[in-house]
């Protein structure tokens, strides 16, 4: 679970989050706020740094990510959006 975590994380900062707010008024006071996120992408190239226990069953991934796949992986994404007109 922690690597998968790593991953997510991973894939947040090259990519970034998309982000779904709503909020509901009533009587000029808000009745309901809502967020939501979204991370989405590919990620390949990622190293396993280490895996460290923080706790009696928690764990905590590191990966690392050359900085030239960074740019590979985000030109290959901006790509396909600009093809799928997103």
């Amino acid at each position: 679970a922690s690597k998968l975590d790593a991953y997510r994380s991973l894939t947040e900062q090259v990519y970034g989050q998309q982000l779904d707010a709503s909020a509901t008024v009533a009587d000029m006071v808000v009745t309901n706020d809502t967020f939501r996120t979204r991370v989405e992408g590919v990620i390949y190239g990622a190293k396993l740094v280490s895996i460290t226990p923080v706790g009696e069953d928690t764990y905590e991934t590191t990966l690392s990510l050359d900085r030239d796949v960074v740019q590979d992986l985000r030109a290959l994404y901006l790509g396909q959006v600009t093809s799928k007109g997103r």
